[in-house]
């Protein structure tokens, strides 16, 4: 059984909230690798990267439902 339209609507916008606040975690722990090195520093920016990128795919995909998100 699918779920109804607002059913995913509701779904999508909290993963997108995990995903948003996944990317703020991700870019404080660049923050706290500073202090480790350059390596360290390089590490957690990919990882922040990838998850920024996860969050604006998220969002992209509830534009396109018609679903603004208020920051």
């Amino acid at each position: 059984m699918n779920p109804s339209p607002s059913n995913a609507h509701a779904d999508l916008i909290a993963t997108y909230r995990r995903a948003e606040a996944e990317a703020a975690h991700k870019f404080g722990l660049i923050k706290a690798a500073a202090n480790k090195g350059p390596k360290a520093i390089q590490a957690a920016t990919d990882t922040a990267t990838k998850a920024a990128k996860r969050r604006d795919s998220y969002a992209k995909k509830l534009q396109a439902l018609g679903v603004e998100l208020k920051d």
